[in-house]
C-alpha cells in the first residue's frame, strides 16, 4: 500500500517514466504472447517457435535494464536523512522500489494480455484475419496458464533486478595500518597521505576536519574495471559473428523477416555485453584526455565530471553504441535488397531501440540529480550558466569522438562476414 501511494504521489515527469516503464512491458509481453500464439498454429515440431522465443529476450532484457534505470532515478524511494526513525531504512526503500517496478511491469503484461484476447475476438470485439492469423492463432483456444507462465518472467526479472541494484552497502571495513613515528617539523600528516597537502593558513585552515588545500590539485579518481574483460568479450562475439555467417539455422523474428543464422543472434550479445563492459573504462578515458595538456576551467570541469560519472553513464552507452552497431549492421548486409519487415520485428525493434535510449536518458538525469549539490555551489560561487552549459556540450562532444568511430568499427567488422 505504501508503494502504491508513493506511485502515485510521484512527480509527473517520474510517472511518465513509469508510463513508458507499462508501455515497454506492455510491448514485451505481446511479443510473448504472438510467439504463443505461433506455436499454437504451428503444432508441427520445429525450431520456428523457440528461436521467435528466444528473440524475445532482446525486448524483454531491454525492459528490465530501463526499469531498473527508472527505479535508480524515483526520488520518492531515495534514501534521505530522518527516514530510518520512522522505519524507512534503506533495505525498505529497496523493497518499496521493487515493489513499485513489480506493480508497473505487471500494469504492461495485463494490458498486453487484454490486447491479446481483444484482437483475438476472445473478447467483445474485431478479430483478425489472413496473416494476423500466424500470430494470434483465433481458431485455437489460447491455454491461459502458458499465456500467465510467458507474462510472469519480465516483471519478475525486472523486480529483482531493481532489489539487486538498489540493495543496501555496506562499507568496506579498512585495514589498520602501522603508523611511524613522525619527523621533526611535520603538519601532523601520517607519511602515506596522498600527495594533496592540508590547508595551513588562509580561510580554509580554521574549518573543522582539516579539509583539503583547495590551491593543491585533487588525486585523479580511479579507472573503472572491466575493459580487458569488455575487449575480450567483444573480440570473442565479433568471431561467433563471423563462424556462424558462414553456416547455421535461420534465425525467425517475430513478423516476416528471416535474416541471418542463429548464432549471428548469440554473437551480437556477446558484443553488446563487451560494449558494455568497456564501457565505463572508455568515458573514465575521455575524461582524462580531456583534462591533459594544459587545461583550463572549462576542460577540467568537463574532464572531471566524465570521471565521476563513468560507472553510471558508461554500461547505457555501451549498450546504446551495440544496439546502434546493429542496426547499422543490418542496414549494410541488406543495403540492396528489401526484406519485408512484420508488424512485430518493427515492434521488437522500436522496443529495444526506444529502451536503450530512454535508459541512456535516464542515466545521464540520474547523474544530474547526483551533481546537483556541486552545480549549486558553482552557481554560489559566481560561475556563469555559460561554463555549466559549455561543459555539457564538451563532455557530449567526447563521447560522440570515442563512441562513434567505435560503433561504426564494430558494425562494419560484424557486417564483414555476412556481405561476403
Amino acid at each position: 500500500m505504501l508503494a502504491l501511494r508513493l506511485a502515485l504521489g510521484a512527480h509527473s515527469l517520474v510517472q511518465l517514466r513509469r508510463l513508458l516503464v507499462v508501455a515497454a512491458s506492455a510491448g514485451t509481453g505481446f511479443l510473448l504472447l504472438c510467439t504463443l500464439g505461433y506455436a499454437l498454429a504451428h503444432p508441427d515440431p520445429s525450431a520456428g517457435a523457440l528461436l521467435r522465443l528466444l528473440w524475445c529476450l532482446a525486448p524483454a532484457a531491454a525492459t528490465v535494464h530501463f526499469a531498473v534505470a527508472v527505479a535508480r532515478t524515483d526520488p520518492g524511494t531515495r534514501p534521505r536523512p530522518g527516514l530510518s526513525a520512522v522505519g524507512l531504512g534503506p533495505g525498505r526503500l529497496m523493497a518499496i522500489s521493487a515493489v513499485t517496478t513489480a506493480l508497473s511491469t505487471t500494469l504492461g503484461s495485463i494490458l498486453a494480455l487484454l490486447v491479446f484476447l481483444h484482437l483475438r475476438g476472445d473478447l467483445p470485439g474485431m478479430s483478425f484475419d489472413g496473416d494476423a492469423a500466424a500470430f494470434l492463432a483465433s481458431d485455437q483456444p489460447l491455454p491461459l496458464p502458458a499465456a500467465l507462465t510467458l507474462l510472469l518472467p519480465v516483471p519478475l526479472a525486472a523486480s529483482l533486478a531493481t532489489a539487486v541494484a538498489l540493495r543496501p552497502r555496506s562499507p568496506r571495513p579498512t585495514r589498520p595500518r602501522p603508523t611511524r613515528p613522525r619527523r621533526p617539523g611535520a603538519d601532523g600528516d601520517s607519511s602515506r597521505e596522498p600527495s594533496r597537502t592540508r590547508a595551513k593558513s588562509g580561510p580554509y585552515a580554521d574549518q573543522p576536519g582539516r579539509p583539503l588545500d583547495p590551491q593543491q590539485p585533487a588525486p585523479p579518481l580511479p579507472t573503472p574495471g572491466g575493459l580487458p574483460w569488455g575487449i575480450a568479450v567483444l573480440a570473442a562475439g565479433l568471431a561467433v559473428e563471423a563462424y556462424a555467417s558462414r553456416s547455421g539455422p535461420g534465425l525467425a523474428l517475430p513478423g516476416r523477416f528471416t535474416g541471418g543464422p542463429a548464432r549471428v543472434f548469440g554473437g551480437w550479445s556477446l558484443t553488446a555485453l563487451g560494449l558494455m563492459l568497456a564501457a565505463p573504462a572508455i568515458t573514465h578515458l575521455c575524461g582524462r584526455l580531456l583534462q591533459a595538456v594544459r587545461p583550463g576551467a572549462l576542460r577540467l570541469l568537463a574532464g572531471r565530471v566524465l570521471q565521476e560519472e563513468a560507472r553510471r553513464i558508461g554500461r547505457p552507452l555501451g549498450v546504446v553504441c551495440a544496439v546502434a552497431s546493429g542496426a547499422y549492421a543490418m542496414a549494410t548486409v541488406y543495403s540492396g535488397a528489401r526484406p519485408s519487415f512484420g508488424p512485430l520485428s518493427t515492434l521488437g525493434a522500436l522496443l529495444v531501440a526506444g529502451c536503450t535510449v530512454a535508459t541512456l536518458l535516464t542515466a545521464a538525469v540520474e547523474a544530474k540529480h547526483a551533481r546537483a549539490d556541486t552545480t549549486a555551489a558553482l552557481l554560489r560561487l559566481g560561475a556563469p550558466t555559460t561554463v555549466l552549459r559549455g561543459a555539457a556540450l564538451l563532455r557530449a562532444g567526447a563521447l560522440l569522438a570515442a563512441f562513434g568511430p567505435l560503433t561504426w568499427v564494430v558494425a562494419e567488422l560484424a557486417a564483414l562476414p555476412l556481405t561476403r
